[in-house]
């Protein structure tokens, strides 16, 4: 029985039956059962202080927990949903969830106890972070004289404006106390070990959850011209807070993290490659245009369009992969779209109906921009179904209104929390062997 399923599922046969099968296996692959199980136990002996957060941190710790060899005890923190499942146990770590994408009254607790947790590590306890996507607004605990409004308007103007992640986490990092590093400083002079799962495109550490084990590469005064940049308001907390160089976040080559270790465990490549095999299996050619693409969806899905274009008008079977996290400038606040949703408009809008022409296009974490959705899904008779009932994508992608069109054409993607995160996955398949 396949895990995930569209609103339409009577149809999914042939072209849309794979391109399911395909996300599926993408996002099993990206699981941490799979990218931090028992082949990982040498790793994990001795006693260890666990913390964690993130869309994935209640499946890490489970997978943490099953490979240890040693005394476990901790605290991670993952959104509403996506906690423990019936009959999974984490042992002595504790599962917290909390606010996101807005964090809350819960993600300020969160935050508060896991710095103390660090503050009073046990002598022989080796200090394990298991981070994920989504941990920025998890642990939200904001420098003094900054209040937790202060940062959560900050960064809902960017994400509005059309910042990209890395933009945003800059300036999460300089308004924090916990991140960029600060985490980890508090529990120093014993050793971090980080073990990441990346949403991120370019997989950069310092990125994922605004990296509160690793060493800040940016400045107090690029948070400021980010936001300056994007034309949000600059409270006068925040401003002082930025002019303090007291509040700056540890750099790289600070000594004090010199014994810490870092690595990513699963990122949009480790996706792209199980779809990848998965869709050579089914006789396509695979195509893969990169898994760190960041650009405007509505940009980028007229590019595919067009590249499915002239890819249909040669022949044969084609499947164009690809990763990333596109960027949305929200025109009207409270819409319920998505970037997925707005890549799809763009696409769909670009093929006009073009016959053997498919695509999908979800979060790996199972929530697309403010839905309760994934993604969805574009066949050749999209636009054909929704002008019989008197709908018109150009109008709904104008006002970030692109799930109700979805819905109503039967073609959203629901997953429900995956419990992983390695951002968008996007394919279009090219079959001119389909009979329309």
């Amino acid at each position: 029985m396949r895990k995930f399923e569209f609103a339409d599922a009577g149809r999914a046969i042939g072209q849309e039956s794979i391109m399911l099968d395909a996300f599926e296996r993408a996002v099993e692959a990206a699981s941490p059962a799979n990218c931090l199980g028992i082949e990982r136990a040498s790793l994990l002996s001795g006693d260890a202080l666990v913390l964690g957060a993130g869309k994935a941190a209640a499946a890490m710790a489970v997978a943490f927990n099953a490979a240890a060899e040693g005394g476990v005890r901790g605290l991670v923190v993952t959104r509403y949903g996506h906690g423990l499942k019936a009959g999974e146990s984490a042992g002595a770590i504790e599962v917290l969830e909390a606010g996101h994408p807005d964090p809350d009254a819960a993600s300020h607790a969160a935050a508060q106890r896991m710095l103390a947790l660090a503050r009073s590590i046990r002598p022989g306890e080796t200090l394990w972070f298991l981070v994920s996507g989504g941990g920025s607004a998890l642990l939200a605990l904001p420098l003094p004289g900054v209040t937790l409004d202060d940062k959560r308007r900050a960064a809902e103007c960017l994400m509005h404006a059309g910042a990209d992640i890395r933009e945003i986490n800059v300036v999460r990092r300089h308004l924090s106390a916990i991140k960029g590093g600060r985490l980890a400083a508090a529990a120093h002079p014993t050793p971090v070990h980080t073990l990441a799962i990346s949403d991120v495109p370019g997989d950069r550490l310092a990125d994922i959850a605004s990296g509160p084990t690793i060493p800040d590469p940016s400045s107090q005064a690029e948070a400021l011209a980010i936001l300056e940049h994007y034309g949000c308001p600059v409270a006068a907390t925040v401003r002082a807070a930025l002019a303090n160089p007291a509040n700056e976040s540890p750099k790289p080559g600070d000594i004090a993290f010199a014994a810490d270790r870092a690595e990513v465990i699963a990122d949009a490549g480790t996706a792209l490659d199980a779809a990848q095999s998965w869709l050579q299996r089914q006789g396509f050619e695979v195509v893969r245009l990169g898994d760190d693409l960041d650009a405007h969806a509505r940009a980028l899905g007229e590019s595919h369009g067009q590249l499915a274009l002239d890819a249909a008008a040669q022949g044969g079977r084609r499947a164009f992969l690809s990763g990333g996290e596109t960027r949305v400038v929200v025109c009207r606040p409270g819409a319920r779209g998505g970037r997925n949703l707005e890549y799809l408009s763009a696409l769909a809008l670009t093929l006009r109906g073009r016959a053997g022409v498919y695509a999908l296009a979800a979060d790996t974490d199972g929530i697309d921009g403010n839905g309760d959705h994934a993604g969805g899904i574009v066949m050749p008779d999209l636009l054909a179904r929704a002008q019989a009932q008197g709908l018109a994508l150009e109008a709904a992608l104008a006002v970030n209104s692109t799930y109700d069109y979805f819905d109503q054409c039967k073609l959203l993607l629901k997953t429900g929390p995956t419990r992983t995160n390695v951002n968008d996955f996007r394919l279009i398949l090219v079959d001119s062997t389909v009979q329309e």
